[in-house]
């Protein structure tokens, strides 16, 4: 998994740095406006850990999760 940033250009999203490949499905979260993300320092220490475990691939993918869903079912 890779986080990406970027802006809305006439209604396209362009990227920063490295594209992404053609044919990946992607998931974009925009704050409104007026939203700011408030973290406390217990939030933020937490996302951090979880962007460091997800860079050294300790994380499950998607499609294992949704075997796991779909075997508890």
């Amino acid at each position: 998994m890779r986080v990406a940033t970027g802006r809305v250009v006439e209604g396209k999203v362009i990227l920063e740095g490295e594209p992404l490949e053609d044919g990946i499905t992607v998931t974009i979260l925009a704050p409104d406006s007026d939203e700011a993300v408030q973290l406390g320092p217990e939030e933020e220490a937490d996302l951090l850990e979880a962007i460091a475990e997800a860079d050294a691939g300790d994380f499950v993918s998607g499609e294992q999760v949704l075997r796991d869903l779909w075997i508890r079912r």
